[in-house]
């Protein structure tokens, strides 16, 4: 499981720094200009989230990968006594961290009304995604607590954070996304290490999470200019989106 895991992640990682586009020594104020730092649609992008989304859906009828999810199970269940609940905080770290930078100053591609509509333009994406397939799919946790297992829905919203991060602050470094990665496959494996989730449930929400991120900046631009017809730039938006297992909702703050 730990090498599947780092394989996951050093895959993740290869493709962000791939995609990062060099910026030299940019100013912050040129960093708020979100007309020169929007995400255009690449199929290229979709490599990755849509393998992750496959590999998911492969374990519904495919017994090879039942089997493998069946082993690793087996395997928590005997060698770990101690159940830790650290990934109910971490999936929500990495988009926890793109404000947490800005309110230390170190200011990401956009400003706050744009990365908050961003943020919960996908958070609402992941959670249609994810509460959709649940009640079509009906796969059974590991620990037979109830059928809702596929896809999780912890780790969508980390790795919908951790792809956040990487946009709004890989022209300021790449490694404030490799770290919200990490904590992303750390959500992940937590979920299969408290018998929670198969690993092919960490896979699709994986996915789903990095595909709702990027969904969410490729429309931006369209929602910015027809939807939202943002003039008054001095205005600004807070959307904090919350999920958990029988809720999701998303708090707004609004100032003009």
């Amino acid at each position: 499981m730990k090498d599947l895991i780092r394989i996951l992640l050093l895959l993740l990682i290869f493709q962000q720094c791939h995609a990062q586009i060099p910026s030299g020594i940019a100013a912050d104020s040129a960093r708020s200009v979100h007309l020169s730092r929007d995400l255009h649609f690449n199929y290229k992008q979709l490599i990755i989230p849509v393998s992750l989304i496959g590999f998911g859906f492969l374990a519904i009828e495919n017994h090879t990968i039942q089997s493998i999810n069946s082993q690793i199970s087996e395997e928590v269940q005997e060698h770990i006594d101690k159940k830790f609940t650290i990934d109910d905080i971490s999936q929500f770290a990495p988009a926890a961290t793109v404000y947490v930078l800005n309110a230390a100053g170190v200011k990401g591609n956009h400003n706050l009304r744009d990365r908050s509509i961003i943020l919960a333009s996908g958070f609402l994406m992941m959670t249609a995604t994810v509460t959709g397939l649940k009640s079509i799919t009906h796969v059974e946790r590991p620990d037979g607590s109830s059928r809702n297992s596929f896809p999780s829905g912890h780790t969508a919203t980390a790795f919908l954070g951790a792809e956040f991060l990487m946009q709004e602050y890989k022209d300021v470094s790449v490694w404030y996304g490799v770290a919200g990665y990490a904590v992303a496959a750390g959500t992940g494996a937590f979920r299969i290490y408290n018998n929670r989730h198969w690993l092919t449930d960490v896979a699709a929400g994986a996915g789903i999470g990095i595909l709702s991120a990027k969904a969410a900046y490729w429309i931006y631009p369209w929602m910015r200019d027809k939807v939202f017809k943002f003039h008054n730039t001095n205005s600004s938006v807070m959307l904090m989106p919350f999920y958990n297992n029988k809720t999701s909702g998303v708090g707004l703050v609004w100032t003009y």
